[in-house]
Formats: structure tokens, sequence, C-alpha cells
């Protein structure tokens, strides 16, 4: 049973994770590893409750979750395991799960399971962390070896994840990559291409005076720190760009219905999938 939660990185996911944790009835002692600056405020905000450095949380830690951006993450993986309990179980929230996973394969220490909850605002730090974050919102988990969901620590992961309203989905690391370059990072892309498209030109300020709702809503998520994202292209580019070419043959076949007056059919299957995707949310 966990006692001692460590969440390193006490940011907008660790700070909601920490939160989530305690509303939804965890007795135990959560600790947070951060610039004194942010733990000042996690302690002011009730999400830890206490500081400590990286090595002293893991020395204690029955769960350690690393909610650092994902270079971070990558350098934090071969310093700890010599700290763990035998039977800690380490976790984070990286955005990417490939190499994540397998900088922890060769472990004889501990149990890592990868992780990644599919929730977040364009806005950081531990000020924004949001108990309800999780909520109806899926969480992935990404195991590298047959029975490795089937552990105690795990298990109880699960359990957590489960009472902080969030929905657990298993996927191997290779498998998510994938999937989230076409769920998560491809509509980043867009947005980000739109809004830098849009403010390249030279009628922006014309533009942005006559946009409605639609704009706002489509340029929403080039609102996103470029700090975080850095990471994630950087360790996911090739499944990326894969989900970007499907996207540009779409795009040019729309293009195509579109100059010969048949583009109502692209209307009705997108139509669908967004209604099916509100569905599943």
């Amino acid at each position: 049973m966990f006692q001692t939660v460590a969440i390193a990185g006490v940011g907008l996911i660790g700070g909601s994770f920490a939160l989530a944790l305690r509303r939804a009835g965890f007795q135990g002692r959560i600790l947070g590893v951060s610039s004194p600056r942010t733990i000042e405020r996690a302690l002011a905000s009730g999400a830890i409750d206490a500081g400590a450095a990286l090595e002293e949380a893991c020395r204690e830690a029955d769960l350690v979750y690393l909610a650092g951006p994902i270079h971070s993450i990558l350098e934090i993986i071969p310093t700890i395991e010599q700290w763990l309990k035998p039977d800690a179980l380490v976790t984070d929230a990286g955005s990417t799960k490939g190499r994540i996973c397998a900088a922890a394969a060769g472990w004889q220490r501990g149990q890592f399971l990868g992780g990644h909850p599919m929730a977040g605002k364009e806005v950081r730090g531990v000020e924004a962390a949001d108990a309800s974050l999780f909520e109806g919102r899926p969480y992935l988990l990404t195991p590298v070896r047959p029975g490795q969901m089937e552990s105690g620590a795990a298990r109880e992961l699960v359990q957590w994840i489960e009472r902080i309203g969030a929905e657990p989905n298993v996927l191997s690391p290779e498998e998510h990559d994938r999937t989230v370059a076409l769920s998560s990072h491809l509509p980043q892309m867009l947005s980000t291409a739109l809004a830098a498209t849009l403010g390249r030109n030279e009628r922006a300020a014309e533009i942005a005076a006559a946009a409605g709702p639609g704009l706002v809503d489509s340029t929403r998520l080039a609102l996103s720190a470029w700090e975080i994202w850095h990471d994630i292209l950087d360790t996911n580019q090739p499944a990326i760009l894969e989900a970007m070419d499907g996207f540009t043959a779409a795009w040019q076949d729309v293009r195509g219905n579109l100059a010969s007056g048949k583009v109502e059919r692209d209307f009705v299957i997108g139509a669908a999938f967004a209604q099916y995707l509100r569905e599943k949310r």
C-alpha cells in the first residue's frame, strides 16, 4: 500500500495529481521535488506535505511520480534506481513513451511503469493545478513486459487512477507514441500552423478583428508552451511526421473535392467522427 508518494516536478500535472489524490482519499504523505519557489507555492496550495531532495524523496517513497519535462525525466531515470525501495513503483507523466520506457528497461530494483494522463491546460505551474484535471480523461499506461500490470503496486496505481476520475488504458510504448501522434501531437501542429500562417499575414490585425469563436477555438492549442513541445517533438518526431504526411494527403483530397464540388462527403465523415469523439469523452 502506498504510504508515501514523491512527485518530482510539482507543476500543473504533478500538482494536480497530488491534489487529486488528496481529494480521492489518500491519507499518506506527499513529498515534492522542485525548485524552492515551486515548493513554497505547492505547500501553500496543499498539494504536498513537504519538499525534499530527489534522493531523499526516492528513498522514502512507495510511489515516485515523474512529472517534469520529457528530457528531465530521461535524465532522472538512470539516477534514481539506486535510491528506490525494492518494491517501489515509479511512473511518469511524459507525453511520449518509447525513449522513457527504454531508459528504465534494465532496472533491477523497483518497477517502472510508463504513464501519460491525457489532460492539461495551456498554462503551466502549480498555481494552475486542479484536482479535477483528470476527470473523464484517458490515462495511458505503457508496460514493457507481460504481467507487469499484475504487480501489487501496478494494480494499486490503477485503482488510484480510477479514484481520481480518469480512465486507465493500456498500450505498448510503441502503440502509445503512434496513437498520440495522431490524437494529440497532430492537433497541436495543426493549431500552431494555422496561427502561424495567420500571424505572418500582412492583414493579421484585420483577421483578428473579424474572428469569431471558430478561429479562437482552432488556435487554442497554439498557446501551448514551446518548452514543453520541444521535448515532445524531439522524442516522437518519426510518428509525428508520419501523422502530418497522412494529413497532408487527406488535405489534398479535401482540396480536390472542394475544387470539383464534391466536398460534402468530407463534411459528413468529419462530422461523424467529431460526434463519435464527443460521445467517447
